[in-house]
């Protein structure tokens, strides 16, 4: 199957992409690189574009004979969205509608998309299913979830076959520690302890300490890359019978951010400062996957499930890449 991998270059994208051509398929990146890198992507071939373009997708979906459509292209910072909604909606609900109407003109139907767990927003109960009530509380999960609605209506109407993958946090280094996470600027927590480990930060900061919790500090579900990723392959597979699906992707099980600054430590063998702050304005105490549905469905199962074994993984990718990718 010719798969065309939106924002292919990046942290999620990169390791899909990988995994596409090693289980026969042929992915095709489509970026325009502004976060993306393409160390990452070595191999394969590439279109640099902007999604906002139809034209030139609707060219490639034509040219390329493409099968199906992956969507990994999607601002994703939550603060940010606050600050700059409207570079939200622009990128997250605009360009993906122009990828929609470019797979419409091409009848290209399978689309499967970079959802997140951000639409149940303070959820009603842990661990998560799919039919908690979707209420974001920031702009980044209003935006994914508009596409999911979009994405349904288009099914409805006939003209599409969707997969909408709810990710809670994605972690660790695919493709044998090949592929790992360089984000610029870094915000998310393993890769910001991993840098306060190999003392390129001074310090790593606990934001709230009195969450009721075991240990006081917010609890989250972490999901290995590959495990991401596999999940979106047997997805793919499953939309050759159905038109719609929507699955929460994590492992069940949540570990506490002294969880997993005591397990980077312990992983790394390096002790580095930890200092407390004050809560984030926000933050859920805890936030977990009940992801059975997609075990039950997808025939799906984590192979990375314990953090200590995701926290190895993005480790070595971090001393093999002390600067993160080249370019």
């Amino acid at each position: 199957m010719r798969v065309l991998v939106c924002g292919g270059a990046g942290y999620i994208g990169s390791n899909m992409t990988s995994l596409l051509g090693r289980a026969g398929h042929e992915p095709i990146v489509y970026d325009n690189f502004s976060k993306g890198h393409r160390d990452a992507i070595e191999g394969f071939e590439v279109v640099k574009g902007d999604l906002s373009d139809c034209d030139l997708i609707t060219t490639v979906l034509k040219t390329r004979r493409i099968n199906a459509v992956m969507h990994f292209a999607a601002f994703i910072e939550v603060g940010e969205s606050v600050k700059e909604p409207l570079r939200y909606y622009h990128n997250n609900v605009c360009n993906t509608w122009q990828i929609l109407c470019a797979m419409d003109r091409t009848g290209v139907e399978k689309f499967v998309f970079s959802s997140t767990a951000a639409v149940y927003g303070m959820p009603q109960r842990v661990p998560i299913s799919e039919e908690v009530a979707k209420s974001p509380i920031n702009p980044y999960g209003e935006t994914k979830l508009a596409v999911e609605r979009m994405c349904h209506w288009q099914a409805e109407a006939g003209k599409l076959r969707y997969a909408a993958l709810r990710y809670f946090n994605a972690a660790g280094a695919g493709d044998n520690c090949r592929l790992g996470e360089d984000h610029r600027p870094e915000s998310h927590l393993i890769p910001l302890v991993m840098q306060a480990a190999m003392g390129k930060r001074e310090s790593i900061e606990i934001r709230g300490t009195d969450y009721p919790t075991d240990d006081g500090t917010c609890v989250r579900d972490y999901i290995h890359i590959e495990d991401l990723c596999r999940a979106h392959l047997l997805a793919l597979d499953r939309l050759g019978d159905e038109r719609e699906l929507v699955y929460n992707l994590g492992n069940g099980k949540g570990y506490s951010v002294r969880e997993v600054v005591d397990t980077v430590k312990k992983v790394s063998g390096k002790n580095f400062k930890v200092v407390e702050g004050p809560r984030r304005a926000g933050d859920p105490p805890v936030l977990t996957a009940d992801a059975s549905k997609a075990v039950k469905e997808l025939g799906w199962k984590p192979q990375f499930g314990e953090l200590e074994k995701i926290v190895a993984t993005a480790w070595k990718w971090h001393n093999s890449h002390p600067n993160g990718y080249s370019e």
